[in-house]
């Protein structure tokens, strides 16, 4: 198969669509700031003929087949090996000042997925990696080895939303004392077990566990956390932040800071709004849209989708 069938970008037409207005600037600056595969980025190169692309990702090994896919481009793209909170030391490498268009594709990438021995996906027995970049930091086996019950607790709950979060903590902290949880396999076994026979019916145990811990692995809400706000100071007035988001974590926290982006910040009681309060941002789009049934049906990852978009209207006070 080609890297075009294996990858199918979530929301391309959408996506182009909103950031059209900045693209079509001489000379655009469009950050690509989660690459993967280069999707979203090859349309946008091809539709827009004087844009340049920054490109940036954590994971080696979608740099190197995103440059492959963008080699055409060569003139026109910089890719940066970095995580998606490093945008403006990513500008200042490629040479840019400002960005006229960001997009964050979030959460696990196709590549990431599809590769059974990176530990993603608890449907293939592998070993329980689960980092977005293999050549640094801890894996999923390194923390269900070294976390407490309670930090695991923690995780679950807050980074998979896991009712039974108490009770998989405690399955784990018992299982790992007879052997270590090395794959990925085992660990589903042990929330399997763990499960009580009357929920089982409500989706796949290991579901939200496996996101938890890839979060955790990865800081993708620490990332994030840092990666919004360094993307609204990126863009030069007119430009436009598109953010695609898989689960209501990332989406309730984009929705948040973009709310606070296009307040005023006049105080209280001001019985006329300075121009220096008047909010730097509007929203482009009516709460998150989502992905049409069509498109779903076609691209199953396209289903969780939840996609909101702003544009800078003035510069920061």
């Amino acid at each position: 198969m080609s890297i075009r069938d294996i990858h199918v970008p979530v929301l391309l037409d959408r996506c182009v669509e909103l950031l059209r207005p900045a693209l079509e600037r001489d000379g655009a600056v469009y950050v690509d700031g989660t690459l993967g595969m280069g999707g979203h980025a090859e349309a946008i190169l091809e539709r827009f003929r004087s844009a340049h692309l920054v490109g940036l990702d954590r994971d080696p090994q979608a740099l190197r087949i995103a440059g492959e896919r963008l080699a055409p481009f060569a003139g026109r793209t910089a890719l940066v090996h970095t995580v998606y909170d490093g945008i403006l030391g990513a500008l200042e490498t490629a040479g840019h000042e400002r960005a006229d268009a960001v997009l964050y594709d979030l959460g696990v990438s196709s590549l990431q997925l599809d590769e059974a021995d990176r530990g993603f996906a608890y449907a293939q027995d592998a070993p329980l990696d689960m980092r977005m970049d293999p050549t640094t930091g801890r894996t999923a086996a390194d923390v269900l080895a070294t976390y407490g019950e309670g930090d695991l607790r923690r995780i679950f709950e807050r980074y998979g939303e896991e009712k039974l979060a108490g009770r998989y903590a405690r399955a784990i902290i018992a299982a790992r004392a007879a052997q270590p949880i090395t794959r990925s396999g085992r660990l589903v076994d042990v929330l399997q077990d763990a499960t009580p026979a009357a929920v089982k019916s409500a989706g796949h145990p290991a579901k939200r566990v496996f996101q938890a811990l890839r979060i955790e692995v990865n800081g993708e809400l620490a990332a994030l956390e840092r990666a919004i706000p360094a993307a609204l100071r990126s863009l030069s007035v007119g430009g436009r932040l598109v953010v695609l988001s898989y689960q209501s974590l990332e989406d309730r926290f984009v929705k948040r800071l973009f709310a606070e982006a296009t307040a005023s910040t006049a105080p209280p009681g001001l019985p006329v709004e300075l121009p220096e309060h008047q909010p730097r941002f509007r929203l482009l789009v009516r709460g998150a849209e989502q992905a049409s049934d069509e498109e779903a049906e076609r691209n199953p990852r396209a289903k969780p989708v939840r996609l909101r978009a702003i544009e800078r209207v003035r510069e920061d006070a």
